[in-house]
């Protein structure tokens, strides 16, 4: 049996081995190279969108590249700046920095840390699990309230207007400033024709080209024209920061922890969902509690050189796959390729129009909204569409926090209710088929004379016993005066609860009343120790429980002498 300490080992990240062919080798290299071309932009970018400057999009890219590089578990994933954390970071950091630039660094990058922190705790515990707490509807709804947070935050940069307030403000200050014309026209051509240019070469070619040219070409054009035309990011400092701790205010512990707890969810569950996609082509397994504390490790480490919070690329991963990657040499390839630019020409940027990191991050959100999954939700699935959209509007209206916190608190709530109103039906036999089926989908099915074979879909616990005894009381009054025995088909209930456990005692003693028997068939033997435990089974009698509905059945034609005549044997 494997002890805490074994536990505690298979859960720490271990350093990735180097390929060993040269060929390989050479691969993963330039491959990493070419990740670098497009990172750098669109890490810059997401910086913007978080409230920093362009550079610290570039340390929140090398450091965390450098050190899921060393140990992350999985071959492929790149970390780095994301479209899903922005407006997390930028709700968090924002007001509290109260409009000081360098105030707001600092923050970032304790929220960095406190989100490292938590992570790698929640990972040495083995709670990775808990990112099932975010389901697929309320990702899809995030996302798309992400992309329009960020991508309606993005358009006073693309075309050139003043403007500020949160998302429904601004969204109404763009549609003014359209009406009236008060874009900046040498601005709104550079946004709107990198736009394009992102468009149809990521069409004709792929995202990497795509970024790369269009990047090269604004800033050639730039320099050429009139530099002064439109705003530029300017000449970045040279080099990384030298490690060092944020310093913070002890007002701004209780934020923090609010933003680096909803950081962390979100972080975990958008890296756990593409790691583990990634797995599954290669026919791998990535640990969640490994990539957890990798993840957390990396945040650790880029908030102390001034980074942000990071978590999986959706968008910088499919690019180093293309690129013919098989190891994460080609990351820490990627991440020496940017901190070399940095270091030796950090003026090669300087032109590059805060325009066409506009483009760029609402082309990198665009892709957020993913409408065939939306659609197949509305007809497959309308109230956990309903919720989806619920998340999404959440996120715009109160913000990224309270909007996932809202969705998280709705998707347990919608939980509950399916349990607490669970499908319950009665079976019957259907010639031609083994076992017994739903009588509710197959009315033309036989049901055994003076029996009724009950099926409850779900746990009995406090809130649906109530229900269970109604439930079950109705159909044995439509069932008529024949009935003989009651058989739970208990295959679904993987639990009883102690209120359950009473409830069950009361239906027995009413039905017993009525002089009909209580049985259960197929009860899981963890659940029935618990009856046992209770003196439940002793006053229902051992010999009601049976291990197969045909079981039941069987004993009740037996002992009731019940004309019957089966097609076939249910053992």
């Amino acid at each position: 049996m494997p002890t805490i300490a074994d536990s505690l080992q298979d859960r720490i990240p271990r350093l990735n081995p180097l390929p060993a062919a040269p060929r390989a080798a050479g691969r993963d290299l330039l491959a990493g190279v070419l990740l670098a071309a497009f990172v750098v932009p669109v890490g810059m970018a997401y910086a913007r969108a978080s409230g920093l400057a362009p550079v610290y999009g570039l340390y929140a890219s090398v450091v965390p590249m450098a050190v899921y590089g060393l140990i992350g578990p999985s071959r492929l994933l790149v970390l780095g700046p994301d479209s899903s954390l922005a407006p997390l970071i930028a709700a968090t950091v924002i007001p509290l920095a109260g409009g000081g630039p360098g105030r707001t660094v600092v923050l970032a990058a304790a929220l960095a840390i406190g989100t490292g922190l938590l992570s790698v705790a929640a990972g040495l515990s083995g709670l990775g699990l808990l990112t099932e707490l975010l389901s697929l509807p309320v990702r899809h709804g995030y996302l798309i309230g992400v992309a329009l947070v960020v991508g309606i935050g993005q358009l006073p940069s693309l075309l050139g207007f003043t403007a500020d307030g949160d998302t429904l403000a601004l969204a109404g200050r763009a549609v003014t400033a359209t009406v009236d014309g008060e874009w900046t026209t040498a601005v709104a051509v550079v946004g709107l024709g990198s736009l394009l240019s992102l468009i149809v070469l990521g069409r004709v070619r792929s995202q990497l080209v795509a970024v790369a040219v269009t990047v090269a070409v604004v800033i050639v054009g730039v320099r050429l024209l009139d530099p002064a035309a439109v705003p530029v990011i300017g000449t970045l400092p040279r080099g990384l920061p030298r490690p060092s701790l944020p310093a913070i205010d002890r007002s701004d512990l209780g934020p923090l922890a609010l933003g680096s707890l909803g950081v962390a969810l979100v972080s975990f569950a958008d890296t756990s969902v593409l790691s583990q996609s990634y797995a599954s082509r290669e026919t791998t397994r990535v640990d969640p509690n490994r990539e957890l504390v990798a993840l957390g490790l990396a945040n650790i480490g880029c908030g102390l050189f001034q980074g942000f919070p990071v978590s999986g690329s959706s968008s910088r991963t499919p690019v180093l796959e293309s690129a013919g990657a098989r190891s994460q040499l080609a990351g820490l390839a990627a991440a020496a390729t940017v901190l070399g630019l940095i270091v030796v020409a950090p003026g090669v940027l300087s032109s590059l129009p805060t325009a066409t990191l506009a483009a760029v991050l609402l082309l990198a959100v665009s892709r957020l909204i993913r409408w065939r999954d939306a659609r197949l939700l509305l007809v497959t699935r309308p109230t956990e569409f309903v919720l989806s959209m619920l998340s999404a509007g959440a996120v715009v209206v109160a913000g990224p926090l309270w909007g996932i916190g809202l969705a998280v608190v709705i998707s347990l709530l919608l939980f509950v209710r399916r349990a607490w109103r669970p499908y319950t039906t009665s079976l019957v036999r259907i010639h031609g088929r083994k076992g017994y089926h739903d009588a509710d989908r197959h009315p033309e099915g036989r049901r055994v004379p003076g029996l009724l074979l009950y099926r409850f879909g779900a746990p009995l616990f406090f809130a649906n016993a109530e229900v269970f005894r109604r439930d079950l009381l109705d159909r044995v009054a439509a069932a008529g005066p024949g009935l003989r025995r009651v058989v739970l088909a208990a295959e679904p209930v993987t639990d009883i609860d102690a209120t359950a456990d009473q409830v069950l005692l009361e239906v027995r003693a009413e039905l017993a009343e009525r002089g009909i028997e209580l049985a259960f068939a197929e009860l899981k033997g963890v659940v029935r120790d618990r009856l046992e435990r209770s003196g439940t089974v002793d006053v229902i009698g051992a010999d009601r429980f049976f291990p197969t509905v045909g079981r039941a059945v069987r004993d009740h034609v037996k002992t009731h002498g019940v004309d019957w005549v089966d097609w076939e044997d249910d053992e």
